[in-house]
């Protein structure tokens, strides 16, 4: 099988495309012949060292990727809803940057009839992100606003039209003028470009009172005021600090990202409650073991795609052997939609 592995933390030189044995199943595992793999900007963080769960459970070397699609080669004799031959997609704690995966029942689903591997291999984590936090952290009431950062990347394009289907009014904000008409596409109420509009001045008039909901991944750049732009019993989601990272590869700045950690906004508890303000903040890899919220959410994502009311995100396909083009145009903040790689 070929793969990409990470010896230590560095540059987009330690993604290395290499050969090695192939897997081995067992009685409770699935393997799939992986014809697609989703690029996450957690992939990033997992190549600088910084991702917390892969330090946890796997250290170095690593295999990045969460997400895969492809065709069932073999099934360990305790699986009961797969066979050799079927067309799949899916989660994995890391290991989907390689031409084979091996999986769990639960982490697996069927494709539909009238979706690519390209496409089927751009949902799992961010439809799954979005959806554990708008529909399993958030009692959802009319009239609700949600501001969401990075809006038309993974997560954020996710998240717009969850929105929709909730009955949510959105306000996407996006870092390029380019980025607009997806949002305009996907139907997102209110559109702020912050490279030529006041962000936060745009909120203001969007949501007077403020917003009930806050999906912020950015960090030490939009947190603090992500958070006092909250209105009255609304929630702030924390699920990622991409902004504190390199947007050009080379070298972390340590100096600047530890300065950047000691300046993230700290909430005191007792604030906040006298201004009725929560934040949440999740990670989806250290929630691979939660089988009832997967299988939730799959069955209304899935349900919701054969509607119609969801679309893919727009897919940019790389070789395998090239991550490092897809690393390098991930972190320049110019792509939209996801970033696939094809073993």
């Amino acid at each position: 099988m070929k793969k990409i592995v990470i010896h230590r933390a560095g540059d987009y030189s330690q993604l290395k495309f290499e050969t090695h044995p192939d897997l081995i199943i067992n009685a409770d595992s699935i393997l799939v012949e992986v014809r697609a793999s989703g690029v996450n900007y957690a992939d990033i963080a997992i190549r600088w060292g910084l991702y917390e769960s892969a330090k946890k459970f796997v250290g170095w070397p690593i295999t990045p990727g969460f997400e895969f699609a492809g065709i069932v080669k073999a099934t360990g004799q305790n699986i009961t809803k797969f066979k050799a031959g079927d067309k799949v997609f899916g989660v994995t704690l890391f290991n989907a940057y390689a031409s084979e995966v091996l999986v769990p029942e639960h982490q697996l689903f069927h494709l539909p009839e009238n979706m690519s591997f390209e496409e089927a291999a751009a949902i799992p984590a961010v439809f799954m992100t979005a959806y554990h936090a708008l529909f399993q952290n958030v009692v959802i009431r009319p009239g609700m606003i949600a501001l969401i950062h990075s809006a038309a990347g993974g997560v954020g394009s996710s998240l717009v039209q969850l929105c929709k289907i909730a009955g949510i009014t959105s306000i996407g904000v996006v870092g390029s003028s380019h980025k607009v008409q997806t949002l305009k596409d996907l139907g997102c109420d209110h559109i702020i470009d912050k490279s030529s509009e006041d962000l936060w001045k745009k909120v203001e008039v969007y949501a007077p009172y403020g917003v009930d909901l806050a999906f912020d991944a950015n960090g030490l750049e939009t947190l603090q005021e992500s958070y006092n732009h909250l209105a009255p019993c609304g929630k702030l989601f924390a699920y990622g600090a991409h902004t504190m990272l390199p947007k050009t590869g080379g070298k972390v700045n340590w100096p600047k990202l530890i300065v950047d950690y000691l300046r993230a906004p700290r909430f005191n508890p007792i604030n906040m409650t006298s201004e009725n303000k929560s934040i949440l903040a999740f990670n989806l890899s250290f929630l691979f073991s939660r089988k009832d919220l997967f299988n939730e959410a799959f069955t209304d994502l899935m349900k919701w795609f054969a509607e119609g009311k969801l679309r893919v995100p727009k897919v940019t396909t790389y070789a395998l052997e090239k991550v490092g083009d897809a690393h390098r145009d991930l972190e320049s903040g110019k792509t939209v939609g996801k970033l696939i790689l094809i073993p």
